[in-house]
């Protein structure tokens, strides 16, 4: 049996995807030692930087004394503190909803959520590039999934109109999409919720705190509050902390902690990690020009890089893509910036589709607008010194709130048309193609159109990169 899992470490170190855990001294602030090292952090999901603020870590560290450190039960039993009630209601009335609950995880809340939603019988129609967590929420709800293309309101219509009478229906998407910084158009995706009778999930785990009036997210940037069935929202991102939560009716919640079985057969979250958030809650609410920091921080760091020649757009969005394509590429450039003291992490599959591999910059309130004007520069060093000039990375997808992103006609399915089976994800160019990780309809223009990312199928995954 051993022997077996050799082999599969070696094949996974043959195709350039071996891991290692990385160890940071110290908490997570702008500056950080790695491995030792003194480096610039630029991969964090700590946005607003609240993880180690003195009020939030004094919450923490009180609410330990006061209720200990663990809850030793599930929600069900005796695991619900007060703590926990005082987060909820004050989650609900931030998101502007009747009801909140707590869960471990954003992915536990993914897979409770959507397992409940849909199972034999119903159908979740999921964008193409939805995090893991709904990807296997998806899978894990025994429901039909049908995978629509990334941001393609027409494909999810036409979806829609083609499983119109199969059982419960759910929409499943985030809102700001982790890896590419690209925004959901929430509002199109509500309309075509409401004329389907379609019920909607949205995941703002990359948008509260860093989006919206206030840091309220996506939603409420759009407008759409009490428009969204379910809003998934995390502790463990802009809020410093750790664990999940759903905002929802009040009715929808009370489902939820009846049949959503992560929430029912986990241990409840501990106490400090749910005091932490409370007060870096409130600290969003006092302080509010902490979201407009980070966006003028973001908008910094992207025209830094678009000065050292990197192809990024001038928004402030926080997440900031850089495409290498080839994972060993994305590696190499990271480990030329970790020299250069900035950390700016590799991600290669299954975290991305293959061919995809690239650096995820992320920008935080606690950053200074010197250094990331220094981190842009050392990126750019790195990259020259590996023969990669950085007006030859490929530009990724990305998208402002409101944008509508165009799809070339040819690629687009007509409403009424059989193109075949929608829950079929095309297969993927092969990487060494001129168009790879591209449309074949789209590779003349590829200047003038988004670009396409290589699909990762939620069905035909290569077994060996599901393991890893």
């Amino acid at each position: 049996m051993s022997g077996e899992i050799e082999e599969r470490l070696a094949e996974i170190e043959r195709l350039g995807l071996t891991r290692r855990l990385r160890l940071i001294s110290g908490p997570q602030g702008p500056r950080v030692l790695l491995d030792g090292q003194p480096v610039l952090l630029l991969c964090s999901n700590n946005y607003l930087g609240l993880a180690d603020h003195p009020q939030v870590r004094e919450a923490a560290a009180e609410a330990a004394m006061r209720w200990g450190a663990g809850t030793g039960a599930s929600r069900l039993v005796s695991g619900t503190m007060t703590v926990h009630r005082r987060l909820e209601e004050r989650l609900a009335a931030f998101e502007g909803t009747e009801g909140c609950v707590l869960f471990g995880s954003g992915y536990l809340a993914n897979l409770g959520a959507i397992g409940a939603l849909a199972g034999p019988g119903d159908v979740v129609f999921s964008d193409e590039l939805n995090h893991a967590s709904i990807v296997d929420g998806c899978r894990l709800s025994r429901a039909r999934v049908v995978v629509y293309r990334h941001l393609d309101t027409d494909h999810l219509d036409w979806s829609l109109r083609r499983h119109r009478g199969d059982g419960r229906r759910l929409i499943a998407t985030d809102s700001v999409f982790s890896m590419d910084g690209d925004l959901a158009p929430l509002q199109e995706i509500v309309e075509l919720a409401r004329s389907h009778r379609a019920r909607l999930l949205v995941d703002e785990a990359h948008a509260t705190g860093a989006l919206g009036p206030g840091g309220r997210g996506a939603i409420a940037q759009a407008g759409l509050e009490g428009e969204v069935d379910v809003l998934v929202g995390t502790l463990g991102k802009a809020l410093g902390s750790y664990g999940a939560y759903v905002c929802a009716s009040d009715a929808m919640v009370r489902y939820l902690i009846n049949t959503a079985r992560p929430l029912i057969f986990s241990t409840a979250p501990p106490p400090p990690a749910v005091a932490g958030a409370l007060a870096a809650l409130e600290l969003i609410e006092a302080r509010p020009h902490r979201v407009a920091r980070l966006r003028s921080l973001a908008r910094t760091l992207r025209r830094a890089l678009a000065a050292e020649g990197f192809p990024v757009a001038d928004t402030d969005m926080h997440i900031v893509p850089l495409l290498l394509g080839d994972e060993r590429d994305a590696m190499a450039l990271c480990q030329g910036a970790l020299e250069r003291g900035v950390f700016a992490q590799g991600i290669r599959p299954p975290s991305v589709p293959a061919g995809t591999a690239r650096l995820r910059l992320t920008a935080m309130a606690s950053h200074t607008h010197p250094e990331l004007r220094r981190a842009a520069r050392a990126l750019g060093e790195a990259a020259r010194a590996l023969g990669l000039e950085p007006s030859s990375i490929p530009a990724p997808r990305e998208c402002r709130a409101g944008d509508h992103v165009e799809r070339p006609a040819e690629s687009r399915p007509e409403r009424h048309a059989p193109v075949g089976h929608v829950d079929e994800i095309p297969d993927e160019p092969h990487p060494s193609s001129p168009t790879a990780g591209r449309s074949a309809s789209s590779a003349s223009s590829a200047t003038d159109r988004p670009r396409a990312c290589a699909l990762f199928d939620i069905e035909r995954e290569d077994p060996l990169i599901r393991a890893a």
